[in-house]
């Protein structure tokens, strides 16, 4: 099995993992969070999200997170934007990476922004061309690629057709998410085979939650396929507030430790990593969500 040689793990904690969660950590510890992270060997870190405080509160204070990091040189501090107008809020606060987002399920979409597929797609279109002018590189994310809580099924060729369409606008990587974590290693692969016909597999990353207890797995089947981009999230933060007893995000360390088991690269401390996970854990009131953070601690 040819797995990639290396893989770019992208840290979501601070932003999707922080942003599920019920107790909120306050600026200076979301601030420690990424400096953290930062000093682990990862180089992709999502800061923060410019989305209405009203609608995710959590993200509230992402001007002063995105203020107060030290950042290290080699890595991206992407942030999640709903809008132009949080293109402009992100850039003000000196954003130099930001994500789009949208759903494969045209039920999740008009449930959580009011909008159907097209209409959420061509709300991106002044955003990308700002940010091409800007030079800012922009991410883009496809949410329920494998089942979405509202309408069950999400058929393959949406999933396709929006990632098709995100990567022609020009987000230079689509990450293809299950959101409620209910998918499995045949249909992970499937749905990549479908999305790489249509978009590069340089371009594509996964994103799975883990539910289910399928997130590892499936980030396996994808990695056959020869994706070489994981999002997770430390100490696996972020329950799915769409699933009852989700767990969230894959926790970044359980991923880290699989691919170090298959010998691919990712330049990452993995007990800095795990150490980082439990110290977010103890803030959060609670064990860490990483098997491997479990166990590096009993060692």
């Amino acid at each position: 099995m040819a797995y990639p040689a290396e893989v770019r793990i992208v840290e979501v904690g601070p932003r999707d993992g922080l942003q599920n969660e019920k107790l909120d950590i306050g600026t200076a510890n979301k601030i420690a969070l990424i400096d953290r992270l930062s000093a682990t060997g990862l180089r992709s870190i999502e800061a923060a999200a410019f989305v209405s405080p009203k609608w995710v509160p959590q993200m509230a204070d992402a001007a002063e997170v995105l203020a107060g990091i030290s950042r290290k040189p080699g890595v991206s501090y992407p942030v999640l934007v709903p809008n132009e107008q949080g293109y402009e809020r992100a850039r003000a606060a000196g954003a130099g990476e930001v994500a789009v987002f949208t759903a494969a399920s045209e039920a999740f979409n008009l449930k959580n922004t009011n909008a159907g597929i097209d209409e959420s797609l061509r709300r991106f279109e002044p955003v990308l061309a700002r940010a091409k002018a800007d030079g800012v590189k922009v991410r883009g994310y496809v949410s329920t690629v494998l089942g979405c809580p509202y309408q069950g099924e999400v058929p393959l060729a949406d999933v396709v057709r929006v990632s098709r369409s995100l990567h022609a606008m020009g987000c230079y990587e689509i990450s293809l998410g299950d959101t409620i974590g209910i998918g499995t290693p045949g249909k992970a692969r499937a749905m990549l085979q479908a999305v790489a016909a249509e978009v590069p597999m340089p371009a594509l990353a996964v994103h799975f939650h883990d539910t289910y207890g399928q997130a590892l797995a499936n980030v396996l089947a994808c990695l056959e396929e020869g994706v070489a981009v994981v999002d997770s999230a430390v100490s696996g933060a972020g329950g799915c507030p769409y699933a009852k007893g989700a767990t969230g995000n894959v926790a970044s360390e359980d991923v880290v430790y699989m691919l170090h088991g298959l010998g691919i690269r990712t330049g990452i401390d993995l007990d800095a990593l795990a150490a980082t996970g439990r110290w977010l854990a103890g803030l959060l009131g609670r064990d860490t969500g990483s098997r491997v953070g479990k166990a590096l601690a009993a060692a």
